[in-house]
């Protein structure tokens, strides 16, 4: 089963190309998971017809709850959950769920299983799926402005740190000057590759209006494509690698480069 990790800055879209990509998997007859890491427990809803679903930890308390829920296609859609907001840590719904899922829910037949991690470092909690090898592939969603490639250089830093490869970036179109050219580039220097450029488009904020993916709300549209071409970026794609991080000013001087 391919295990990956989808991690990038808050705000960067990064749950709407998870979506949609597990959307696109299980459009081509994939056996897929979405496991939403977020504590707002909102990743899943463009899956499932803007439903938000009960958490892992909720459901744990209830011998009888569902904890596994079928959205788009089949799509299994499972939130982890995580404390009360500004008590405890949200690391702790992704620990113990994947464990339990791990244990009792993923089967050696299913083909695609994404993580959508929140935050813009890999620490605590929130490495699990790599730290503990239930994630066997990373990518991460940036886009070419200044505070996202910042974010995505944490990120790397956090898997180099760990030892665990990157498989790519994404970049998920802000519309500045030159973005994919120099997201490729910054990904070149990190030791990684720009896998995927998914374009702005206002498609999407009016299929998430509808509580759906591109994918299935707008399957016909270009933004569709996108995240298709992307997905199957992914799904061929072997080249992996540990990143080396740049420093903050190097990273300055490569968006100046680029206008």
């Amino acid at each position: 089963m391919r295990q990956m990790a989808i991690y990038g800055k808050g705000g960067i879209g990064k749950s709407t190309v998870s979506a949609n990509l597990a959307a696109f998997f299980a459009e081509s007859g994939l056996r897929t998971w979405y496991i939403g890491c977020d504590p707002k427990s909102d990743g899943s809803m463009t899956l499932l017809h803007g439903r938000k679903i009960p958490t892992f930890l909720e459901q744990m308390k209830d011998e009888e709850g569902e904890v596994v829920f079928s959205g788009f296609k089949g799509v299994n859609c499972v939130e982890t959950g995580g404390p009360l907001a500004g008590v405890g840590c949200a690391g702790r719904g992704i620990i113990v769920a994947v464990q339990r899922l791990a244990r009792d829910h993923f089967r050696q037949e299913d083909d695609v299983l994404i993580y959508d991690v929140p935050g813009d470092v890999v620490c605590g909690g929130f490495a699990m799926p790599i730290r503990e090898k239930f994630a066997n592939e990373v990518y991460i969603v940036t886009s070419g402005e200044y505070l996202a490639l910042y974010a995505a250089n944490n990120i790397a830093r956090g898997l180099a740190n760990l030892g665990v490869p990157l498989g790519g970036l994404i970049c998920n179109s802000r519309e500045v000057n030159n973005e994919e050219e120099a997201v490729e580039e910054y990904a070149r220097r990190i030791g990684s590759r720009l896998i995927g450029f998914v374009p702005r488009s206002a498609v999407v904020r009016e299929c998430e209006n509808q509580g759906m993916t591109v994918i299935e709300c707008a399957p016909n549209d270009p933004q569709a494509d996108a995240y298709r071409q992307l997905g199957r970026a992914i799904l061929a794609n072997d080249q992996m690698s540990v990143p080396v991080p740049m420093e903050p000013d190097d990273i300055r001087a490569l968006l100046r480069e680029f206008g």
